[in-house]
């Protein structure tokens, strides 16, 4: 089977090449009602990816939502995936250093701004939620020198047609595995680093509160920040309407005065940037991709019985 892979790897890159080639024909906002259509679709026919969205929102939320809008907020997350994968075929073309203001606003950025104008060196962070991949696309066209922190994807073919589509505008990648000394490097010159950072990070990571839940999370944002005493911004890229608008936000400044100090400067950091993150969730829960394993791993002296949703 192994040796087939290759095989099966291009074959969907080229069902994925020809799709977008289709997609470009039709208007963007015409796409993303198609993409809300497949969204319901994927929903329908894929009760584990639906489920896991349930349970995870019930764990953050509790007893606050209703099952309509537990329901409903599974459905507009699976319909924001399938918007965003059609709206990436979309971005390299339709947004430049001329044009993103048709389709972005910016809110609340002026003390973002503040730090990426000084070139002194940065670190971005933002969650699986709105299109986290227009952030840094957004800051890459204005002309900042951002280079996203990623793991490649399995399929080599898309992978190498994703990163093509990321570099259009000058946004640079680096792969999340071995990237340590490179990161290290790209802070020392002044530039900036942006990760998706509510990933799970297993049992050796750090946990921290998330919607009050202890979530495993990276170390090395925090680790990065304080070896070089560079500010993390935290923000996302918010849908606002069913066309292909956005606003980009940041939400909050981590400065290295704050964390100066501290007892556990290391705990201290990740959760303030995990309860940035968790702020803007909120404010538009179904933008969040809840089918995300954040929760996945449990601290050793949990009681293994309480495992939550994998």
């Amino acid at each position: 089977m192994a040796k087939q892979k290759p095989a099966i790897d291009w074959i969907v890159y080229v069902a994925v090449r020809c799709a977008s080639t289709m997609f470009q024909v039709f208007p963007i906002d015409l796409n993303l009602r198609t993409a809300r259509f497949l969204g319901r679709i994927w929903y329908h026919i894929m009760p584990r990816h639906r489920e896991r969205a349930r349970e995870h929102l019930r764990l953050a939320y509790g007893d606050t939502l209703t099952d309509h809008q537990v329901n409903d907020y599974a459905l507009r997350s699976m319909q924001q995936i399938t918007m965003m994968v059609v709206e990436l075929m979309f971005t390299p073309r339709l947004v430049n250093e001329w044009t993103w203001p048709r389709y972005i606003r910016l809110k609340g950025i002026e003390q973002a701004l503040d730090v990426l104008v000084t070139r002194r060196g940065a670190i971005l962070v933002t969650g699986h939620y709105g299109s986290w991949e227009l952030v840094g696309f957004m800051l890459a066209t204005l002309g900042f020198p951002l280079t996203a922190v990623m793991r490649p994807l399995d399929n080599p073919y898309l992978n190498d047609y994703l990163m093509t589509a990321r570099a259009r505008r000058g946004l640079r990648l680096l792969y999340k595995k071995g990237a340590t000394q490179n990161a290290a490097d790209i802070l020392v010159s002044g530039g900036v680093l942006g990760f998706i950072a509510d990933q799970n990070a297993g049992r050796k990571g750090l946990f921290v509160d998330f919607f009050g839940v202890k979530a495993s999370t990276y170390k090395s944002i925090a680790l990065l920040a304080m070896e070089h005493n560079v500010p993390i911004v935290v923000g996302c890229a918010r849908r606002v309407s069913d066309r292909f608008r956005y606003e980009v936000e940041c939400t909050r400044v981590i400065r290295p005065q704050e964390w100066t100090g501290r007892d556990d400067p290391l705990l201290w950091i990740t959760q303030q940037y995990s309860w940035a993150i968790e702020q803007f969730v909120r404010q538009a829960p179904e933008q969040y991709l809840w089918m995300h394993r954040r929760w996945k791993s449990r601290p050793k002296d949990e009681d293994a019985a309480a495992e939550l949703p994998a």
